[in-house]
């Protein structure tokens, strides 16, 4: 009942103004000419993009259940070819702006070596379940800033029709499982511009989705995310803690964060946590709504879809997850491109231009979101006179033991400033993922205080 409630109060909070759903006739696609998470089912014309065969759901000889680490199931394979300065050209068509700049940039030490492509993305049976029923029933309102709060336990709107809708998607994906993700020791790496390699941070973290736990009755229904990091390095920053939940509306609910320091004892809410506010424990190489490549509201830039195209991303990166050793994954200028894996896949290419009056310190985004996943796993982003500013690889191997589809790892490149960082590094731990969720009570910020100062 007390679910019921917030969800009536949840529902009243939202304008009339909304945009349909697919109609009955293109939602039967799903399961034929598209898959059940409105990717294309069939491979590309010449074969080098597979046909959707349902994911990898085998566990591989070798892997050691609730390891925090996942065995390569394509450890074996060799590069299809290489792409590097002398043949950036040739696949121009298929590179995001970041990768022809850092290969023309460094054109003795970077290149992209590029593997078979595997579609291994593999959802549970009721997450397909709720994205089918999603397709003609979930909608976006206030002018694409805010989702039907009904919509939930599946993506929201599996044949997008905007660029609002793919970034929904990206939003709201499904990555984490029915419960919890956390990590002991995730890593954040500096490389400055003469090559000096700094851990900006190390933290304990955790990051749920309210919107997959259907059957938890505590929830808020309108609170899609919640994630927390605690710094354990350095020393005069352990301790910290900076705690983001995330709703359906941010128009009418916006971002809430809060922030902890040991020094002043005390929880006090961090409303700047957002939009172009660098991140703290990041070496401020990444701002606030590009944690994950996006995060929080859209309401600074209008979002164009451009439509969808073969590109080049990082896919099925196991050794970059777990087996380059810390010091292997740096180089001078950028990360170790023998710790990579490039796959051809088709993605969404998603727009997104700053709003007139708006502020932020980018002009313009590029987004590309891989068809299978709606994660981003390529992304770049200019300044205001039109320069390329940064530029993000973000990695993903699917969870094949738990049927997880999951990107977190990934590289960040400061044009401006000619440093990169490394983001999400769990070699030292692992990642682990936990099937029931935590009650309400015990996620309240005095409660995740109190817990980890204990520990």
């Amino acid at each position: 009942m007390r679910n019921q409630i917030a969800l009536a109060f949840a529902l009243m909070g939202f304008a009339t103004c909304s945009q349909a759903a697919v109609s009955a006739d293109e939602a039967q696609e799903l399961g034929k000419s598209l898959t059940l998470f409105g990717a294309v089912q069939a491979g590309n014309a010449d074969g080098s993009i597979p046909p959707y065969e349902g994911g990898l759901r085998t566990i591989p000889a070798g892997h050691k259940p609730d390891s925090g680490f996942w065995v390569d199931p394509f450890k074996d394979e060799k590069p299809l070819f290489r792409i590097d300065s002398s043949n950036v050209e040739q696949y121009a068509d298929k590179l995001s702006a970041g990768q022809k700049a850092l290969l023309k940039k460094h054109p003795d030490s970077w290149y992209m070596d590029i593997y078979p492509s595997h579609r291994t993305t593999a959802y549970p049976q009721d997450i397909l379940q709720a994205t089918v029923r999603n397709a003609t029933g979930c909608s976006m309102l206030k002018d694409g800033l805010a989702v039907d709060p009904t919509c939930r336990g599946g993506l929201p709107f599996p044949i997008p029709k905007n660029g609002n809708e793919v970034i929904w998607n990206q939003q709201l994906r499904y990555k984490i499982g029915p419960g919890f993700s956390t990590t002991s020791s995730s890593n954040s790496w500096v490389v400055d511009s003469n090559g000096s390699v700094t851990k900006a941070a190390e933290s304990t973290t955790f990051e749920e989705m309210p919107y997959y736990q259907v059957g938890q009755a505590d929830r808020d229904p309108a609170m899609y995310a919640r994630v927390w990091a605690m710094d354990t390095y350095p020393a005069r920053s352990a301790g910290q803690l900076i705690i983001l939940a995330d709703y359906l509306d941010p128009q009418s609910k916006p971002r809430l964060a809060w922030s902890y320091t040991p020094g002043m004892r005390r929880i006090k809410l961090a409303p700047e946590f957002a939009y172009d506010t660098p991140v703290p424990n990041q070496g401020g190489v990444n701002l606030f709504d590009e944690l994950q490549m996006f995060s929080g509201s859209q309401d600074r830039f209008d979002y164009k879809l451009v439509g969808k195209k073969e590109m080049y991303i990082p896919y099925n990166a196991y050794k970059f997850y777990f087996e380059c050793g810390q010091e292997e994954q740096f180089l001078k200028h950028h990360a170790n491109p023998v710790c990579e894996r490039w796959e051809l896949h088709r993605v969404w290419e998603v727009e997104a231009t700053l709003k007139s009056g708006k502020r932020h310190v980018y002009s313009k985004r590029t987004y590309y979101l891989d068809e299978d996943t709606f994660g981003i796993g390529l992304y770049d982003a200019w300044d205001q006179s039109g320069a390329l500013y940064r530029s993000l690889f973000l990695s993903g191997v699917q969870i094949y033991d738990k049927t997880i589809p999951y990107n977190v790892k990934n590289v960040s490149y400061d044009f401006n400033k000619g440093m990169y960082a490394l983001v999400n590094d769990a070699l030292k731990g692992g990642y682990r993922f936990h099937d029931k969720p935590h009650s309400e009570r015990d996620m309240s910020p005095e409660s995740i205080v109190s817990l980890e100062t204990q520990r």
